[in-house]
């Protein structure tokens, strides 16, 4: 099995680490918006972007397991299927969180981003380790086209948390603070 998983070696080193990159400016992004965030509703930021830092960890996830030196089909195989479950629990909880929104309606567009192709991703990370032992190279193949979903997935709705965060609208945090916070030049009566 390793000469088969050593060719393999540069593209899981290049998507775990883009995997590892793409979620830490997740973090930079949620701190940059962090004064905007104090002062909106923030059951959105949960339903939304925890999944997509998810989706992005586990990519790295799958590239460690990928690049580790196994000797059985048996470990690996384990390893991505419980990768599978983990990623499916999480798009599940994702749907469940969108319909208990109050701030925001999600839209088709959001079903589809962030329920819809992740659980066929993880679906199709499940059969694909169940898979392995019995056609390697199918599955190997398989495996690198749901690494490549989940990443450009990740990047997909990354951006949309970013760009939502930087053009929605912040309510007003109440007459209390508004008194008190600086007002642009502009803006001042």
């Amino acid at each position: 099995m390793q000469p088969v998983l050593t060719e393999w070696q540069s593209f899981y080193v290049i998507t775990g680490s883009s995997g590892a990159a793409l979620t830490g400016l997740m973090f930079v992004v949620i701190a940059l918006a962090a004064d905007r965030l104090q002062r909106a509703p923030k059951d959105g930021l949960g339903a939304f972007s925890t999944p997509t830092v998810a989706h992005l960890a586990i990519v790295l996830l799958l590239a460690s397991f990928m690049s580790m030196p196994l000797r059985h089909l048996t470990g690996l195989s384990i390893c991505l299927a419980a990768s599978a479950i983990v990623g499916l629990v999480f798009t599940l909880r994702a749907g469940v969180r969108m319909v208990r929104l109050e701030s925001y309606a999600a839209v088709v567009e959001d079903w589809i981003w962030n329920v819809i192709v992740p659980f066929a991703a993880y679906v199709g990370l499940f059969v694909s380790a169940a898979l392995l032992a019995k056609s390697e190279a199918r599955a190997l193949f398989a495996i690198a086209a749901i690494v490549l979903v989940l990443l450009f997935l990740g990047i997909r709705n990354a951006w949309d948390v970013a760009v939502y965060l930087v053009t929605e609208q912040v309510p007003n945090a109440g007459a209390e603070t508004n008194a008190a916070a600086p007002q642009p030049a502009g803006q001042r009566k």
